[in-house]
């Protein structure tokens, strides 16, 4: 299940922007600059003095815009997390209400009413690139420290996005892995039912699910990994994230009218977690799709492969994994996790995933290990019981000479390990040290070949 300080930080995150629309509004000049993409299908329209945003998503014989921009916080756009929690640079102090965001730049603009800088634009027809220097959201007039980058291309009733983070800060402090927004979608007010699949038997046709209509917002498994904001005859907005096991989402105001500038909204977000290192060129896909409940799903079902038990292979990064009272040494990644065991109870917890226990019932770590107390810990969380315990764990034996092997965790052995598993969580040592590390090339449910 979603950490609750996670779903908390997201929460009070798009609390913040929903209320911040006075202030955006008073710098905004009378007429945005648009970029469109049409096939004929879909017409979208990228905004070019909000950072390329897309501000504009609606059928192409039609007029009527999904998306919300009653503020700047709102639209369909890139939104990135981080510490120091308060982000306070050169002493500029944050936005009391929202001085718990910490580090995070948004694609449009901050919520005093700066926007963000368009430092590239191109647009064939084909394909619509947009390269922004996006705004801390918290802070008055503070450009981030990186840049922002979207490609994007139609494709029947979808549109296929891509989207990079590129940073150059000057803090290069390791700070915790934070949720995000992977991107953030907020909808007009007739699209108020927000529609997914929340049970254990993805991709067999089984009953969608409402999430309810509350704000703050709900999180939940979307097992599916889409969920979609419709009207109250079934059509609408949905995304797919295949990569995204956890949603956030909602509707704020009164449900079923309203357009782009009135305050009404619904929203959803793919939820990843991840270290954002000061250096880091992060990059996600996206889909999305425009329809009826029906073709949305069908959609998804036609372009996704069935959950199978996850490969990770540390070539060129993290995989999605982060750490607890640990760091690692830094981006770029090299062809492994070289994690520092300094803390009182390091661990790395993997990314929310999907398998069966009996389809994967050993675990095969490749690692070099110098530490002082070589008994590890191999925990996980399952669909019917989202925490770690101790119940569900086993544990094994390093060997502490610093060179690599392969070790092999019979999971199985313990009866706890059954159902649905919906994530990992390896404990390299009881408690860490000074110069304890642990260096792990992969982690796979199937032997490495030589």
């Amino acid at each position: 299940m979603l950490r609750t300080s996670v779903l908390t930080l997201l929460a009070a995150a798009v609390a913040a922007r929903l209320t911040a629309g006075a202030q955006a509004d008073a710098k905004a000049p009378a007429e945005d600059r648009m970029s469109f993409l049409d096939n004929r299908v879909l017409r979208l329209g990228a905004n070019l003095s909000l950072g390329g945003a897309i501000t504009y998503l609606s059928a192409s014989d039609s007029r009527t815009n999904l998306v919300n921009s009653h503020d700047w916080g709102r639209q369909i756009q890139m939104s990135h997390y981080s510490g120091p929690v308060p982000f306070a640079p050169h002493g500029k102090q944050p936005n009391k209400t929202w001085a718990g965001l910490g580090w995070n730049p948004i694609q449009c603009g901050d919520c005093y009413g700066n926007r963000s800088k368009i430092l590239a634009h191109r647009n064939d027809g084909r394909e619509l690139y947009v390269k922004c220097r996006p705004m801390q959201w918290p802070l008055d007039n503070e450009p981030g420290e990186c840049t922002f980058e979207c490609w994007i291309r139609l494709q029947a009733n979808t549109a296929q996005v891509r989207c990079r983070l590129l940073n150059q800060r000057s803090d290069k402090t390791q700070y915790a892995g934070r949720g995000q927004e992977l991107p953030a979608v907020y909808t007009c007010g007739p699209w108020h039912h927000l529609m997914t699949y929340t049970n254990d038997l993805p991709f067999t046709g089984g009953a969608l699910a409402e999430i309810p209509d509350r704000f703050p917002w709900s999180g939940w498994a979307a097992t599916e990994n889409w969920a979609a904001l419709v009207d109250d005859t079934g059509w609408g907005l949905g995304i797919w994230e295949p990569g995204a096991f956890k949603f956030i989402g909602g509707f704020y105001g009164n449900p079923g009218a309203g357009g782009p500038k009135d305050d009404p909204t619904g929203y959803i977000a793919p939820l990843q977690e991840e270290i954002i290192d000061y250096n880091i060129g992060y990059d996600y896909s996206y889909t999305l799709i425009v329809g009826k409940l029906p073709e949305i799903r069908k959609f998804v079902y036609a372009h996704s492969k069935m959950h199978t038990p996850p490969k990770y292979r540390f070539q060129t990064d993290r995989q999605h994994w982060l750490y607890h009272q640990a760091t690692d040494t830094g981006w770029p990644i090299r062809g492994e996790l070289n994690v520092q065991l300094e803390g009182a109870h390091p661990q790395l917890l993997g990314p929310p995933a999907f398998w069966r226990a009996e389809d994967a019932p050993r675990l095969f770590i490749k690692a070099a290990c110098q530490v002082s107390q070589p008994h590890a810990t191999v925990s996980w969380a399952r669909f019917d019981q989202p925490t770690f315990s101790p119940d569900q764990s086993v544990q094994f034996d390093l060997v502490p000479d610093g060179k690599y092997r392969l070790y092999e965790v019979n999971l199985a052995a313990s009866p706890e390990y059954r159902g649905t598993i919906t994530r990992l969580r390896v404990g390299p040592v009881p408690a860490g040290g000074p110069d304890e590390s642990v260096r792990i090339n992969a982690i796979s449910f199937k032997r490495p070949t030589p």
